[in-house]
């Protein structure tokens, strides 16, 4: 016993397990859509042929490195905040040096032996620890604009570079570090803003803009009359509400259908308006202009892999058909079933009482890592630990909405579910650093 209380001393065992029971959780879903009776052989399983044995190979990497991070000191992380973040964004610019362009997305270094790493994705580890870092600094005024925009900065760059490998999935993941920093003492009215942008821009895309201008004017000119009196007192009030009316305007206008005309891909596009009902025009779209103007021929996207996910999941009924029984996923029929659509197998073979309980497990483990992040002394570990909390919620919001047709396909695991060496990887050090830090939770930390 004298040899692991070192490693077992104020260990929260909950999130261990918890951890350990969704790792499984994935490895057996990876399994159920893989298997082939008439394939399967113990020399092709243990030769790590398949995704399946693969990912058990990655779990068993990730538990040494679990182990190592258990047995190191916490000031470490606190001591290489910065210099793990510098470490993180020089390998994003090294994928734009010698990176391996894997489904039209740049980010990937490659290993060799068949194994790539994508730095986007550990790189949300260095951000949590700096951003952590930052706003645990004793003469931070966080309710300061310069303080905001640094912070901002922090979490928003590796988004940028991510954009810039065409990998916008990983980098939209980076927005939740905005409710660590409305945690911290960010305005709730920035949250407001962002939210009502983002509704705009979703009735931009399903109403007819003469009538959604209407719409804005009629709801500008509602409040300047109820606003009346205290307008007559403060002129300035009306020149906001017609500010916001106007920038509303011109966003609906111009902004949006800009973007999506010249910005993004045609698939891009298309995969947003079918999240509404809607059809893109992609004779409207930039760059398939430009494919038709060297020759190449541009197919318009559809929503086969959405459409194939939902009738593997409904499929699935109340209990599900069963361990190694779907149809629909045993069949090959719905597209990286094994890596972003990974969900669509537990929906087939335990149903909707499955999918209950696999999501319980989800909010259990948020729930606990919110405790662990309250009981905290140090500003740098609540911090650090509401920043996994926001990636996980986001990463499984996305996913889930995603198979089921409420959200653009854009390429996002499930944590610790899906395949992949870098995803398992990144959620097994943010996950098992925390309960480093929580170990030390007496002890204050800079």
């Amino acid at each position: 016993m004298a040899n692991i209380s070192p490693i077992s001393k104020g260990v929260d065992w909950l999130v261990v397990w918890l951890y350990a029971i969704l790792v499984a959780i994935g490895i057996l879903c990876i399994f159920m859509v893989e298997y082939n009776p008439d394939t399967f052989t113990f020399s092709s399983f243990i030769s790590f042929n398949t995704n399946y044995s693969k990912q058990l190979l990655f779990a068993g990497i990730c538990a040494i490195v679990a182990i190592f991070i258990l047995l190191s000191d916490s000031k470490l992380y606190t001591a290489f905040a910065n210099l793990f973040y510098v470490f993180g964004i020089g390998l994003m610019f090294l994928t734009f040096v010698i990176g391996k362009d894997i489904n039209g997305s740049k980010s990937w270094i490659p290993l060799g032996g068949g194994f790539n790493l994508q730095p986007a994705e550990l790189c949300k580890i260095f951000t949590s620890l700096a951003l952590a870092k930052y706003l645990s600094q004793l003469d931070l005024d966080f309710t300061k604009t310069k303080s905001q925009v640094i912070a901002a900065a922090i979490a928003l760059s590796p988004a940028m570079l991510s954009i810039m490998q065409n990998e916008t999935g990983l980098a939209l993941a980076y927005s939740s570090f905005f409710i660590v920093m409305y945690r911290e003492g960010l305005p709730g009215i920035i949250l407001i803003i962002g939210f009502s942008v983002g509704a705009l821009v979703v009735a931009t895309l399903v109403m007819e803009p003469n009538t959604l201008a209407i719409i804005l004017t009629v709801i500008a000119a509602g409040f300047i009359y109820f606003l009346r009196w205290q307008i007559k007192r403060n002129r300035g009030m009306l020149i906001l509400i017609i500010a916001v009316w106007g920038l509303s305007v011109g966003i609906q206008r111009f902004a949006v259908p800009y973007v999506f005309n010249n910005v993004f891909q045609c698939y891009q596009a298309q995969r947003i308006y079918s999240m509404v009902g809607k059809d893109y025009d992609c004779s409207q779209n930039r760059s398939a202009k430009i494919s038709e103007a060297n020759d190449k021929k541009v197919t318009k996207p559809d929503d086969y892999n959405v459409r194939q996910s939902k009738i593997a999941i409904g499929s699935g009924g109340i209990i599900g058909k069963g361990f190694l029984k779907g149809t629909q996923t045993r069949g090959k029929y719905v597209p990286e079933q094994h890596t972003d659509f990974i969900f669509t197998s537990l929906g087939e073979a335990f149903g909707f009482t499955g999918c209950l309980i696999f999501l319980g497990l989800y909010f259990l483990l948020l729930f606990r890592i919110i405790f662990i992040a309250e009981r905290q002394r140090s500003t740098f570990s609540r911090v650090y630990a509401y920043s996994i909390a926001s990636i996980i919620f986001f990463h499984i919001a996305v996913n889930v909405c995603m198979t089921i047709g409420l959200f653009p396909i854009i390429g996002i695991p499930l944590p610790l579910i899906s395949y992949g060496g870098s995803s398992l990887l990144t959620f097994t050090v943010l996950i098992f650093i925390l309960v480093r830090l929580d170990a030390d939770r007496q002890m204050v930390l800079r």
